[in-house]
């Protein structure tokens, strides 16, 4: 899962977590964004919301790929079905960030080479345009095979999607439309057009 800040992207996994276990899937959480302490914080208490456990690294601003590198580990040897991998997302320093994510996919690439991969990029409902260059940023490093929109609560109408799916190809994959943990749902391009017009 990758994202700016704020955007919405370990509340999705949480989300996602709660899906998955709902659905029998045994799942596992890698708190990959260790720039931030919150995040890990943040990704334990949702792991606990919907009983997934979170691999983490104790120590402050560990090596990202490490905790992903451990994380696909642990779920290999539990014969885990679902490991749901949350990064940074701090766009200020972009160089940085993206090198991060290229050597997390390659981590998994490496480790994990026979995984069914989805890259998702979570992208907050209410950006405009500036969602469209997000999305376009790191389209260029994680390999995206999709998006999820959040924030589709208030006044956005997520008419960017439209502007996503053109120039980027990307199948928008999921919705989110509040804070709880049942407001996630899969997206239906129907439904979404008849929001979009009906404004």
């Amino acid at each position: 899962m990758t994202g700016v800040n704020g955007a919405g992207k370990t509340t999705t996994i949480g989300k996602l977590a709660h899906i998955a276990t709902k659905s029998g899937y045994t799942t596992l959480i890698a708190a990959a964004d260790t720039f931030r302490a919150a995040a890990v914080e943040q990704v334990k208490t949702w792991g606990a919301r919907s009983h997934v456990e979170v691999i983490a690294n104790p120590g402050k601003n560990t090596d990202p790929a490490a905790v992903v590198y451990d994380a696909i580990a642990a779920a290999q040897s539990r014969n885990v079905e679902l490991l749901l991998v949350d990064t940074a997302g701090r766009l200020q320093n972009k160089k940085n960030l993206m090198d991060e994510l290229a050597k997390i996919r390659r981590i998994v690439d490496k480790k994990a080479p026979n995984a069914n991969i989805e890259a998702l990029l979570v992208l907050d409902a209410t950006l405009g345009q500036n969602g469209l260059r997000q999305a376009e940023v790191f389209a260029e490093a994680a390999n995206l095979s999709g998006v999820v929109l959040t924030k589709l609560d208030g006044t956005a109408k997520g008419g960017v999607a439209l502007a996503i799916v053109e120039k980027l190809g990307l199948p928008i994959r999921f919705i989110g439309a509040g804070e709880g943990i049942e407001d996630l749902r899969p997206f239906s391009s129907y439904e979404f057009v008849e929001a979009l017009l009906s404004g």
